[in-house]
């Protein structure tokens, strides 16, 4: 049932470092980055992906191991066109309460790119255009490349979740931590060997298409 996880509580510090060395991690399982959303489903050799998940009352940690033959980037600006540059997705919805987030924050949407900054969608302009905006005090954020495998990274974040209250304007406390907490989170990659726009977007959850799209978990916290 891929629905519900259940995500052990971590002892002792995570250190945001890219070696994922604390002990908690061991006990940690790991779930499977492989359910397609966009393009083609990518050969092993060309991206794969699984994650671990823990939780202590301050933060949502994440941890990837990334298999990609390319890490590409190629807009400088973290808030141009994020998503078709190789970046983690990390979709949160702090109470788990679904709906509309496009141009709210209901729930987030969290690129997290190479150069570790952290892009999503907020309220619209004044003018009615989309306000592209960085989050980058949300999520702490380091990768490494392996030693031993050069297409391998390990990419550890620590994750603020923010109440739907959550604005643009002043100073917003991140929720606290509980056990039995139930709350909405997705992770995807976006993979882009080099092409003007992602070639691959691969999940962990699979999303029931809408009109043959799948693409909803920016628009739809629902899925």
């Amino acid at each position: 049932d891929e629905t519900i996880t259940k995500v052990n509580k971590a002892e002792s510090a995570i250190i945001i470092d890219g070696k994922a060395t604390e002990q908690a991690w061991n006990k940690a399982q790991w779930l499977p980055l492989n359910k397609h959303i966009v393009g083609e489903l990518p050969s092993k050799d060309d991206f794969s992906g699984r994650y671990k998940l823990l939780w202590d009352e301050q933060y949502l940690y994440l941890m990837a191991e990334i298999n990609d033959d390319v890490l590409f980037d190629q807009y400088a600006n973290p808030v141009e066109k994020y998503w078709d540059d190789d970046s983690l997705e990390v979709f949160i919805d702090e109470d788990a309460s679904g709906g509309n987030h496009q141009f709210s924050f209901n729930a987030f949407a969290y690129h997290v790119a190479l150069d570790n900054q952290v892009a999503d969608i907020g309220p619209n302009n004044p003018d009615g255009s989309t306000n592209f905006i960085l989050l980058n005090e949300h999520v702490q954020s380091r990768w490494q490349r392996s030693k031993t495998a050069p297409n391998s990274i390990t990419w550890e974040l620590a994750i603020s979740l923010y109440e739907d209250s959550f604005s643009l304007l002043g100073k917003h406390t991140p929720a606290i931590l509980t056990k039995d907490k139930m709350i909405g989170f997705m992770l995807a990659y976006c993979d882009n060997d080099g092409s003007n726009e992602r070639e691959h977007f691969i999940g962990s959850h699979s999303i029931k298409p809408k009109n043959g799209d799948k693409n909803l978990g920016y628009i739809d916290a629902g899925v």
